[in-house]
């Protein structure tokens, strides 16, 4: 993907239609969660199940060791990806304390108080270990 204004916000993937088209596989995905029967499928024998799901190996690999990040990173969607961690036992809550690497009671103190501050998260460009 060309590089784009706002891949300086820092801790974030923005996802645009380049995202959404290098992803569309691995949303399919996470979004077939939904169902009951899918579920049981996938839980049953995640590899063939899988193989339904043309994604690339990079996406395939980054969905059997539920690497979080980097299925965002590779063009999953939040909401689509939220599908799967359910499906972990892991709720949006969780998943964002696990995501941010803050774990669940920091994130829920952070949220609680106001969330991050502006100061210093705008651009990586702020970071003074960037």
């Amino acid at each position: 993907m060309a590089d784009k204004e706002y891949d300086d916000i820092p801790g974030t993937f923005v996802f645009d239609a380049d995202r959404s088209r290098e992803g569309y596989h691995l949303n399919q995905f996470c979004i077939s969660l939904r169902l009951q029967v899918n579920r049981d499928a996938f839980n049953a024998n995640e590899n063939t199940y899988l193989d339904k799901y043309p994604m690339t190996k990079e996406q395939r690999d980054a969905v059997v060791n539920r690497d979080w990040n980097l299925m965002l990173e590779l063009g999953g969607n939040i909401y689509y990806t939220a599908k799967f961690a359910a499906n972990e036992g892991i709720n949006f809550q969780n998943l964002a304390g696990k995501m941010t690497g803050m774990g669940v009671e920091a994130y829920r103190d952070m949220m609680l108080g106001g969330g991050r501050p502006i100061d210093g998260n705008r651009t990586k460009s702020e970071w003074k270990d960037n």
